[in-house]
């Protein structure tokens, strides 16, 4: 019989037949405890930790896009649920479970229950630093509430007094532990905010975060940023932080811290007002100096500008005073009258020579105008003869005058031609000098 030798395989080829072998594995949840976490990593974002039990453990990968949808933070000792799938990382043959979702399981569960209860509130608002109510320096009355049982309300009226014993300490009990505790916070509150103090403080001792799990209570957080009267809050110690202090107007460290923040202590107090009234005296002092020198300034502005108007009203009235209307009345009747005497005996003086300046001047405006007139019808005369000459020898009485005659018919036609006329015609005969009438006895035609 032959010996049979395995053909060797390279790692190479040997890592890849075990992460095929791996790849072919189902889905797993497992349930661990996580140690050894390391992560963010700064530059990829990626999760590297272990995940154990009393009986093994094993190396877990959480990739970055899986991180960032966890909702909460992991840390060493915190028990967690994955979902996920073996995997081999061929460079170096290491088996590593790659998780595709992580969830938080006893403590851890709640924890990131709580977390995605504060992001949705703080989406809303309530956590907002400018919805917040102002919470007074200095409350004259403050109502607590927290358990009547435990050593918290001592502790709160112990501080209260020793820094302040003139604060006002109004109590409402309530539960501050179990399923049940939320609906009586809610009604302490109510009934705290009805007495209308200046704060509330809802306070409790320390404890486990699932005995602080009542002040993680949505209805609680919405009933404490309803409130109409400021709300403060000392829950457990100083590593605690619940819903119920991220929503309310300040937020303590504990009990007793929250007791200080509305009670300033009163030697303090004191030296304050002490302060302030020095301040306020020297304040007064000098706004008192202030407003004399401003009196005085005012008084001596005052003072002048009296002085200026008496001495312009004075000027103003010897100027009046000086007036020769006032001092002699008449005085200005008589100017009148001597102004119109001297008018009066100036037009007699002017008449004359005005009148004389008129008589020359028409003289020498008559003389101007008989020369242009003869000078201006001159040319006119001889055209005047020209013409007169001219009619005068086309006139029929010229030829008249020279011994011949106009014969006019009975209309007063001129008789040109003797045939136009008949025996016993009348006829007037027109001569150089004068006419005279006629009766035709004899027409003769002929020239001669």
């Amino acid at each position: 019989m032959s010996d049979e030798r395995t053909q060797p395989l390279s790692v190479t080829d040997a890592v890849a037949l075990a992460k095929g072998a791996v790849s072919a594995w189902p889905t797993l949840v497992v349930n661990g405890e996580v140690s050894g976490f390391r992560g963010p990593n700064a530059r990829s974002g990626h999760c590297y930790f272990e995940v154990k039990d009393d009986g093994a453990s094993m190396s877990v990968i959480v990739w970055r896009g899986t991180a960032q949808k966890m909702g909460f933070e992991l840390r060493d000792g915190l028990s967690v649920q994955l979902t996920g799938k073996f995997d081999v990382y061929k460079a170096s043959g290491k088996l590593s479970f790659v998780a595709s979702r992580v969830e938080a399981a006893g403590e851890g569960l709640l924890r990131q229950q709580v977390a995605e209860l504060a992001r949705a509130l703080e989406r809303e608002g309530l956590m907002e630093a400018s919805r917040k109510r102002h919470v007074p320096a200095f409350c004259s009355r403050v109502c607590v509430v927290t358990s009547l049982s435990g050593s918290v309300i001592e502790d709160v009226k112990r501080t209260l007094a020793r820094r302040n014993p003139l604060v006002q300490i109004d109590v409402v009990g309530c539960s501050v532990q179990g399923s049940d505790a939320p609906a009586t916070i809610i009604r302490a509150l109510g009934v705290a905010a009805a007495s209308r103090p200046d704060a509330v403080l809802l306070v409790r001792g320390g404890g486990s975060f699932e005995d602080l799990m009542c002040f993680n209570d949505e209805g609680l957080a919405r009933a404490i940023a309803a409130c109409p009267v400021p709300v403060v809050t000392g829950i457990g110690h100083e590593p605690d932080t619940t819903i119920s202090d991220m929503v309310a107007d300040r937020r303590a460290s504990t009990p007793t811290a929250a007791a200080e923040s509305v009670a300033p202590a009163i030697d303090e107090v004191e030296r304050q007002m002490l302060q302030r009234q020095v301040r306020l005296g020297r304040a007064m002092t000098a706004a008192l100096e202030f407003r004399r020198q401003r009196l005085d300034s005012s008084a001596r502005l005052m003072a002048r500008s009296v002085e200026a108007d008496v001495s312009r009203r004075r000027v103003a009235l010897d100027a009046l005073g000086a007036r020769r209307c006032l001092a002699d009345p008449l005085s200005s009747v008589r100017d009148r009258a001597s102004d119109l005497l001297q008018t009066e005996q100036r037009l007699h003086d002017a008449v004359p020579r005005s009148l004389s300046r008129s008589r020359d001047r028409s003289e020498q405006l008559a003389s101007r105008l008989s020369a242009a007139g003869s000078q201006i019808a001159r040319p006119a005369e001889s055209t005047l003869a020209r013409l007169a000459a001219s009619l005068d020898a086309l006139s029929p009485l010229s030829v008249l005058a020279r011994g011949y005659a106009i014969a006019r018919d009975s209309g007063g036609g001129v008789v040109k031609d003797a045939a136009e006329l008949a025996r016993g015609d009348e006829v007037r005969v027109l001569l150089g000098s004068g006419s005279f009438d006629a009766t035709v006895t004899k027409v003769n035609t002929d020239r001669a």
